[in-house]
């Protein structure tokens, strides 16, 4: 039984931040954002950077302002790059640092094509779609895929102007729907 366990010993501030994002995937905003921004400050610009990656990532997912959120995704994709495979698989034994960029860098173009950065939109889609072979043939690596080809595209005219990519409360977690960290929206 114990084989079959992907997750490893349970991560008390994980949780906490899975808690806050469940209150924001059911609704609550407010009270989602009011807790991302405690547990920010515990942890602190130099904390744990697994937990910086997964609070900010979500984060993100919170704001009102594009700007704030790109704010948001840039903090996560600084603390992904202080991450290295063994952090993430003290947390999940399924988890590769590497298969959060693709998810990351969705995020950043989306919120650049929010602020009319066409430039930097493209640069970040880019980066994406060179980091999927990192991704799972599953159904997360298939609608981050997807997700990266419609905000293609979009920005090439041919997709719809409204709405960005991954918006809404379907998005991917781990298995049995847990929140394991980036990535974060669901195509």
């Amino acid at each position: 039984m114990a084989e079959q366990q992907e997750q490893t010993a349970p991560d008390a501030m994980m949780t906490r931040i899975g808690q806050a994002v469940m209150l924001h995937h059911g609704g609550d905003r407010e009270e989602a954002r009011g807790r991302f921004l405690d547990l920010w400050s515990e942890i602190g610009e130099d904390g744990d950077p697994l937990h910086r990656c997964t609070l900010a990532h979500y984060m993100a997912d919170t704001q009102d302002d594009p700007s704030d959120e790109l704010a948001w995704d840039l903090r996560a994709l600084s603390a992904a790059d202080e991450l290295g495979d063994d952090r993430v698989e003290e947390h999940h034994r399924s988890l590769a640092v590497r298969a959060f960029y693709p998810s990351l860098h969705l995020n950043l173009a989306a919120d650049y094509v929010k602020l009319g950065r066409s430039d930097a939109a493209r640069s970040h889609l880019r980066r994406a779609r060179g980091a999927v072979g990192f991704l799972g043939d599953d159904r997360y690596g298939d609608g981050v895929r997807a997700a990266i080809g419609r905000l293609e595209l979009r920005l090439d005219g041919e997709g719809p102007a409204e709405g960005t990519p991954g918006e809404g409360p379907g998005r991917f977690g781990g298995p049995g729907g847990e929140t394991l960290g980036p990535p974060r929206r669901r195509p």
